[in-house]
């Protein structure tokens, strides 16, 4: 079944005692985008997630997936999801190839005639076919973060949830892994991707949402999230006092100079608009460029929290 949104909540909300983890929640994914999911530690987002895959039932609201309510259909969604939360639970003494297939065999809507070349090329996927002979226990932890990755790939996915996909990957893993991504998003799986790495989230999503303290803050596009009318245009010119001139009957607000630098808020203004006002005035341009909004940036300004963006 096609929806428009592959993931739709409404209300949804999680008590625990006296606290609400998560409160009327509206998340709107759309089918076959990169989604991400940010939010600070203690957000949401994990609560939000196992509701989503039927690990905790909601206590206000209700949780639609592949546009059928969870946990009520988690016989027919889940199927159809694939998921990297937490890892799955590998055993050290066996190779990554039968750590699949175990899981894979407790698996009944798994066929055991296509296992062995499922789990072949799940493993080369993610960049694990030179390691199958060893065992996990030997395995780093980028290694383990792959296989988890391949467990959740052995069989075709409406959606796959992924919280920190990139986790103990060097950057080389990250790369993979976030081409992987876009692969499977081309391919029309959509991916919900639960991270703290603000620049994976720009790299490799479309849309995103924000957490705070159990609330949705914001959502939508990574444009529409950064802010467009947060952007910054940046002049260099020896002419500082007649291009302040020129900027202010623009409509430019927040217009700041240094120097023979001048700094203001672009607003709705098309950049390219006001060259030829400069030029006009006969004020000369050095230099010219706009510094959009980081969605770093954006993500303190919703919350009032910074954000380890290192990781």
């Amino acid at each position: 079944m096609t929806t428009a949104l592959a993931v739709e909540t409404r209300g949804l909300g999680k008590r625990f005692g006296g606290r609400d983890a998560v409160h009327d929640l509206a998340l709107a994914v759309p089918a076959g985008s990169v989604f991400g999911f940010l939010g600070p530690n203690g957000s949401g987002k994990t609560t939000t997630i196992r509701m989503l895959l039927g690990l905790v039932s909601p206590t206000a609201g209700e949780a639609p997936v592949l546009g059928e309510r969870m946990p009520d259909s988690g016989r027919s969604v889940l199927p159809r999801v694939g998921a990297l939360v937490e890892g799955p639970g590998f055993s050290g003494w066996l190779s990554g190839p039968a750590n699949l297939a175990r899981l894979d065999t407790a698996d009944p809507g798994a066929s055991g005639r296509t296992r062995r070349a499922r789990i072949a090329e799940s493993l080369e996927r993610v960049g694990l076919t030179a390691a199958g002979g060893k065992k996990v226990k030997a395995y780093s932890l980028g290694m383990k973060q792959r296989l988890g990755l391949a467990n959740a790939l052995l069989r075709p996915r409406d959606l796959l949830v992924l919280d920190e996909p990139t986790n103990g990957l060097d950057p080389q893993g990250t790369r993979e892994v976030r081409t992987l991504v876009r692969e499977l998003a081309a391919d029309g799986t959509t991916v919900f991707v639960s991270s703290h790495l603000l620049a994976e989230i720009e790299q490799m999503c479309t849309h995103a949402a924000v957490m705070s303290a159990g609330r949705l803050v914001a959502q939508g596009t990574l444009e529409a999230l950064r802010g467009h009318e947060g952007a910054r245009v940046r002049l260099r010119t020896p002419d500082p006092v007649q291009a302040v001139r020129v900027l202010q009957s623009a409509g430019l607000a927040q217009i700041e100079q240094e120097g023979p630098e001048l700094t203001a808020t672009l607003g709705d203004r098309p950049v390219e608009s006001l060259v030829p006002l400069l030029v006009a005035a006969r004020v000369r341009v050095q230099g010219l460029r706009v510094d959009e909004p980081t969605l770093e940036e954006r993500f303190v300004a919703l919350t009032g929290e910074g954000f380890d963006v290192a990781g």
